[in-house]
């Protein structure tokens, strides 16, 4: 029967769940059997189903799949601030082993900003216009800390601009008069002003123009080494998740359907949703002239079926496909068939065992 990894590496029965695949190493955060639904009239659309994932302990983790997946959903429930009418339905969103979902309204927020940061996806609709810039930073820190000086205030804010490569005069200037660029780094800036631990990106660069997108890549890579960060960077852009994570989970229907180191996506994707979403983008160095689109469309999450969700789309579906939904196992590859992790990457997320959702990749006993 298939076997499913522990958080040690070890075999277990079967989780309740997709299973929580990791590998050794220190969890920083631990989601387990999340489930996340939001009620309309003409039924219950199941965002995320029992959803199991660690975050490493400096680690980048990129998340990666089509628009409805359910990624931003997954992202946002980590600091509990899912959109109304969502609601979470079941499971467990651990930090440093404490889950936050059973925290109060004042214990909770004392976990928003110190210790999980968020940069969401558009800048202008989190920046007041009518603030300053030093006055989104003096009410970002009395926030947490009422009784904080001024003066430390603006020398802490100064000192993130220069990190941010940001001029300190700004300070005085409001969003308007900033870039799309700067409003991004400056969202940044007011994260990690309160020191977290882990930081969620969900899109962050939507946005932004190619150009600038870059250098938001560099930037991000050089303040996760400086602060000593763990990221989790939500996105639909592959190229941007290849220059920065260590390892990558790829979402299709409120589930994650594979999930491996960066190298081992790029270079050697399982799934087929994986091979679909690689084949989809431009790439000037093969002959192919013409890009693929993936027929078909994301399933009905609402009248689901219990088919395998990505069965109608799939290139290679066959029978078991169409009457099981296949779970989140480790994969049963030969050895030395994925490239390894790259060697920047920390420990954890190197000794991870990589996981595939589908009945072509089971491992057997």
């Amino acid at each position: 029967m298939p076997a499913t990894m522990t958080a040690t590496g070890g075999s277990a029965g079967p989780p309740s769940g997709d299973g929580a695949v990791a590998g050794t190493g220190e969890v920083l955060l631990g989601v387990r059997n999340l489930s996340i639904h939001y009620p309309i009239a003409i039924g219950t659309v199941r965002a995320v189903t029992d959803l199991s994932l660690d975050v490493y302990r400096g680690e980048v983790l990129g998340v990666v799949g089509e628009s409805g997946c359910g990624k931003s959903t997954l992202g946002l429930s980590i600091l509990n601030l899912q959109k109304s009418p969502g609601r979470i339905v079941s499971g467990e969103i651990l930090v440093n082993g404490h889950d936050i979902l059973a925290l109060g309204p004042e214990d909770i927020r004392a976990v928003r900003g110190p210790k999980i940061g968020m940069i969401f996806q558009n800048p202008l609709t989190s920046l007041d216009p009518l603030m300053s810039i030093k006055d989104h930073f003096i009410e970002t820190m009395r926030a947490h800390d009422p009784k904080i000086r001024k003066g430390q205030i603006i020398a802490r804010a100064e000192a993130m601009l220069e990190d941010l490569g940001i001029e300190k005069r700004r300070l005085s200037e409001y969003p308007f008069q900033l870039s799309g660029g700067m409003r991004q780094r400056i969202m940044i800036g007011l994260t990690l002003i309160l020191d977290p631990e882990l930081l969620l990106a969900d899109e962050p660069t939507t946005a932004l123009d190619v150009i600038v997108e870059a250098g938001f890549t560099e930037l991000l890579a050089k303040l996760k080494r400086k602060y000593n960060l763990t990221v989790v960077l939500v996105s639909h852009n592959l190229g941007l998740v290849a220059e920065i994570a260590d390892r990558i989970a790829v979402m299709y229907a409120g589930r994650i359907v594979e999930l491996a180191t960066a190298l081992e996506i790029f270079q050697d994707p399982r799934h087929p949703y994986t091979r679909g979403l690689m084949d989809c983008v431009p790439n000037i160095l093969l002959d192919r002239k013409e890009l693929v689109a993936m027929p078909g469309s994301p399933p009905d999450l609402v009248n689901e079926s219990p088919c395998c969700p990505f069965a109608p789309r799939c290139p290679k579906v066959f029978a078991r496909c169409l009457a099981e939904t296949p779970r989140l196992l480790a994969d049963a590859a030969p050895a030395g068939a994925a490239p390894a992790a790259a060697a920047s990457a920390p420990a954890a997320s190197a000794a991870a065992p990589r996981a595939v959702a589908c009945f072509l990749h089971e491992r057997t006993n």
